[in-house]
């Protein structure tokens, strides 16, 4: 008989990425250190930022798609006076302009205009695919990529320090919807500005529910793995409902049932034991299924 191992416990692991490890790689740890291939990202970051990356890990994995698209929060500085290829601090530099002649009292104004629900055009160096291929891709093979605009919330961009100078620099602090391209901000405004502008350093603070104080290191996770359970996630990620035992009989078979839902969706229901055990949406004065994990 072959022996199998375990399922791992389902859930996520909050990490606090360290710079000059891509997503994928930190995947490919947190695979090992589960012991399941079954292992996913909820929101990639760039080799350069640091912070929250919320990991899936078996079942979990499932919920991903959902907790991508909530609001992140980070940390970044912004260097006024050189524009780069990949509008951060890693791409080689196109244009620079003298800083000096800014103050902060005129980082207002832009600052306001790119706050909001704004029409933002993702940096050309992204993993946007166009025609199949990762614009990325597209560039570094020597094309000439424009993407198009569209829409994202920053809901907060503020000034935490400014460091004026030739090339100049500001911290700021962002909380924007899901898709806002932090490097892109940092273009605009120096665009706006008439100097140019890049991203010299990112830390994601918070994704959803998820921020640093629940984030562990890839080192202290060698030490000692564990994750946070998919029915505590599901809990802290979405509206919930605890449902009666027949309607719980029939969401574990992916069934509508009438119940009425405090939010469109999703929204996570829980066997009366706690168990959780589907996302459901709003249709009309029914739930029907998003996904079934029960």
């Amino acid at each position: 008989m072959t022996n199998q191992k375990p399922e791992p416990t389902p859930g996520v692991v909050v990490i606090d990425k360290p710079a000059g490890w891509t997503s994928h790689d930190v995947v490919g740890r947190t695979r090992r250190l589960a012991g399941t291939r079954k292992v996913g990202h909820a929101g990639t970051l760039d080799p350069m930022a640091t912070g929250v990356l919320v990991v899936g890990v078996g079942r979990a994995t499932r919920l991903l798609g959902y907790l991508t698209a909530a609001d992140k929060e980070y940390l970044a500085t912004i260097v006024l006076g050189a524009s780069t290829v990949t509008d951060d601090a890693e791409g080689e530099v196109t244009e620079t302009a003298d800083a000096s002649v800014i103050g902060e009292s005129d980082l207002l104004a832009p600052i306001t205009s790119l706050t909001g629900s704004i029409m933002q055009v993702p940096s050309s160096v992204s993993a946007i695919k166009v025609d199949g291929k990762r614009s990325y891709a597209r560039v570094r093979a020597g094309e000439n990529v424009e993407l198009a605009a569209r829409p994202v919330e920053v809901s907060v961009f503020e000034v935490l320090a400014f460091r004026p100078g030739e090339r100049a620099e500001i911290d700021v602090r962002v909380v924007c919807s899901s898709g806002t391209y932090i490097r892109a901000l940092a273009r605009d405004l120096g665009v706006a500005l008439g100097v140019g502008g890049h991203l010299s350093a990112l830390r994601r603070t918070r994704v959803g529910g998820f921020g640093l104080d629940l984030a562990r290191t890839l080192a202290e996770l060698e030490n000692q793995f564990s994750v946070v359970p998919i029915d505590q996630v599901a809990k802290s990620s979405f509206p919930s409902v605890v449902l009666s035992d027949d309607n719980a009989a029939n969401v574990r078979f992916g069934r509508k049932i009438a119940e009425q839902l405090p939010a469109a969706g999703p929204v996570a229901l829980f066997a009366p034991n706690g168990q959780f055990l589907a996302l459901y949406e709003r249709v009309g004065d029914e739930a029907k299924p998003l996904a079934v994990f029960a």
